[in-house]
């Protein structure tokens, strides 16, 4: 197949980075080939039409695959996720020869609608600013703490599809969100607006019960736990696993070291909200003009080695700008 000098073959080792690029499922193979041969030969055809696709993106290779960045969405949100496409689920990589058409990479139809179907998570790291020192000066008690307790059960019960893990003075929030695919029955559910919602309502208990503020690191992205709930329960219900793993999880203690570290070094001041780059970016502002920001700081991302970077914002100053 694809012997036609039309065609540009690639190896994977040899794909360009950081250029827009799209993935297709290897059923499409024989259609799209005849379709972009009629149209080299001038004959009535519209290879664009033929199957789906995924945009994507390569920021590194390799020496088992392709780490890529997936836009599930461009339409209303700038959303952008970071995963790992397995050299062993690639068939071909193919230019079209002097077209204007997109490098197309086909795939395992299997994993391209794991991507597509799986459960990806959006996680908080919330902790109380000065608890160390209201607990050193004697301004804490077990009835505030049961109060605070139960104003975080009453607000959980209110977001079902949350988890709440409380421990020490933080506390870890986690919610699960799909893109979908055509014919499937599942739909696109990311909505970062509404953690940042939850995040008031969470400020605002705080403040209440021990007059106390809190700050909060949000990162999202693929989690390795994609067909498992938000938590798991042993059956002798003294294990709990977060059922987390993968890059926006360990982005969270990341982030937060990063911005302590700042904090000390006057790099930047205290804030409320320190939201990683992908996280941020795929916030809906009302104005599209308001999300250019200038606060933001460098940090380095655990599983990757690459340096991100995370925004850092006062929540009444942001919150207001969003599209909820």
């Amino acid at each position: 197949m694809f012997d036609h000098e039309v065609f540009d073959r690639h190896d994977i080792r040899d794909i360009p980075l950081n250029r827009d690029i799209v993935l297709m499922d290897v059923v499409w193979m024989k259609e799209w080939e005849a379709e972009w041969i009629k149209t080299a030969r001038g004959q009535d055809a519209d290879p664009y039409v033929v199957g789906f696709v995924t945009p994507v993106s390569v920021s590194n290779i390799t020496p088992t695959g392709l780490e890529i960045c997936w836009y599930p969405n461009t339409f209303d949100r700038f959303h952008e996720v970071k995963t790992f496409l397995p050299a062993d689920q690639i068939s071909l990589a193919l230019d079209i020869h002097a077209y204007d058409c997109r490098l197309t990479v086909f795939v395992n139809g299997d994993w391209l609608r794991r991507l597509h179907l799986r459960a990806n998570s959006l996680f908080v790291l919330i902790d109380a600013s000065d608890m160390t020192h209201e607990i050193q000066m004697g301004r804490l008690d077990r009835t505030k703490l049961v109060a605070i307790r139960d104003g975080l059960d009453e607000i959980a019960a209110k977001h079902p599809d949350v988890s709440f893990i409380s421990f020490a003075d933080s506390l870890l929030l986690k919610t699960n969100w799909t893109v979908g695919m055509v014919g499937s029955g599942v739909e696109y559910s990311y909505l970062p607006e509404a953690m940042l919602q939850l995040f008031g309502e969470i400020r605002d208990v705080y403040r209440a019960v021990l007059d106390l503020e809190i700050y909060g690191v949000f990162a999202q992205g693929s989690n390795e736990y994609y067909d498992d709930p938000l938590l798991h329960i042993s059956a002798s219900h003294n294990h709990i696993s977060l059922n987390s793993l993968g890059l926006p999880f360990a982005q969270l203690m990341q982030i937060e070291a990063a911005a302590r570290k700042a904090i000390r070094g006057k790099r930047h001041g205290k804030y409320e909200l320190y939201l990683d780059e992908d996280f941020y970016n795929s916030l809906r502002f009302v104005d599209y003009d308001t999300r250019t920001c200038s606060q933001y700081a460098p940090y380095e991302q655990k599983l990757s080695g690459a340096t991100g970077t995370y925004f850092y914002h006062r929540y009444d100053e942001l919150f207001p700008k969003l599209k909820i």
